[in-house]
């Protein structure tokens, strides 16, 4: 079973200045990955550990994210394969397509541009980067949209890198938009999240978008004494993927809501192994 862990899940802990990416990329040995999935702020500059919680919460203001120099790029590359372990996909905050601002817009793009290098250099697979927009996704916002990724999808392949848009907030939080933007364009794949859908249509994006899923956020927050989720119903999110004949790695993000990162990590794989075995 292929597994990574999106290092969104040690938020706090990258935060309190307890992980970095090098401890991260240590601790998906130990934890059993098989891939590394880092959420871009693991590999940006950090100046204060609110910053960091600043960007985990509001994702759509997150362009203080900005990645570490050449040196530094090279060093995790080097860390990564001592510790055997390929780079899957990451999650690129702060780069997203749409703003109605054309000159934030372009900065965005750079920024995604720069996203892409760093994905290139460490060997990634994928780079996931957002939408951006509002939830009702008018014609105008969404031609933005569409726009952008078919330029990311080019410069993409350019750098061996998958393009993917997740079900992740603004506009891709309604099943149809993320058809709609999968659809218009060619090479454009879906980071499915289990939970990041508009609750009223969780059920209906799941089963509606499985088919498109290139990689998967399998979201945990609480468990019970048997390791069960309890807010949310995973086997049955991962029952839709597999019927869908999803074979990409299993991502991870959890979010433990009594605050312990290692532990929710761990309950997340071994539940993970419990219901695909």
């Amino acid at each position: 079973m292929e597994i990574g862990i999106c290092s969104f899940s040690f938020h706090r802990l990258l935060a309190a200045g307890k992980q970095d990416i090098f401890q991260f990329i240590t601790d998906c040995k130990e934890l059993g990955c098989t891939q590394l999935d880092p959420w871009n702020a693991h590999l940006s500059v950090i100046r204060s550990g609110d910053e960091v919680l600043h960007a985990g919460h509001n994702p759509h203001k997150s362009q203080h994210l900005s990645a570490v120099d050449e040196d530094y790029i090279e060093r995790v590359k080097d860390a990564a394969d001592t510790a055997g372990l390929p780079f899957g996909c990451i999650a690129v905050d702060g780069a997203h397509i749409y703003d109605p601002d054309p000159e934030a817009r372009a900065v965005h793009r750079a920024r995604a541009y720069r996203w892409l290098d760093v994905c290139e250099k460490l060997g990634a697979k994928q780079a996931r980067i957002d939408a951006g927009g509002p939830e009702e996704m008018p014609d105008d916002v969404f031609q933005i949209i569409r726009d952008g990724y078919v330029d990311l999808i080019a410069r993409g392949q350019d750098n061996g890198v998958e393009i993917l848009v997740e079900n992740h907030w603004g506009p891709t939080v309604i099943p149809d938009n993320v058809i709609k933007m999968i659809e218009s364009n060619d090479g454009l794949g879906l980071l499915l999240d289990t939970h990041n859908w508009k609750p009223e249509l969780k059920e209906e994006g799941r089963r509606r978008c499985a088919k498109y899923a290139r990689a998967t956020h399998i979201k945990t927050l609480d468990w019970d004494d048997q390791g069960n989720e309890t807010t949310e119903d995973i086997p049955t999110a991962i029952h839709i993927l597999r019927e869908a004949g999803y074979q990409g790695a299993w991502g991870i993000e959890s979010v433990p809501r009594d605050g312990d990162e290692y532990g929710g990590a761990r309950k997340t794989i071994a539940l993970i192994q419990k219901i695909t075995n």
